[in-house]
């Protein structure tokens, strides 16, 4: 099956599609991608954190998501007062 892992960054973003058999797990997804240098805090397939031991299904996209930079609300806060 194939599925899609993805990492973004604010400019920019990464995709690799990999191959993998029934039955595989997002961890299998993010090994066979090589993306796993150990940035990301947590994973999500199509925007729903997920636990890495979750079985994926033809077509999903899993996401390396990374530690926030900055609280929402206090990101919110600044851009409002410009």
């Amino acid at each position: 099956m194939r599925i899609e892992v993805i990492r973004a960054w604010p400019r920019r973003h990464e995709s690799v599609t990999v191959d993998l058999a029934e039955g595989a797990t997002v961890a299998d997804a993010v090994a066979a991608s090589g993306m796993d240098d150990g940035s990301h805090v947590a994973v999500a397939v199509f925007g729903e954190k997920v636990e890495v031991a979750q079985v994926l299904r033809e077509g999903d996209r899993v996401e390396l998501l990374r530690p926030l930079t900055m609280d929402p609300k206090e990101a919110r806060r600044r851009r409002a007062v410009k």
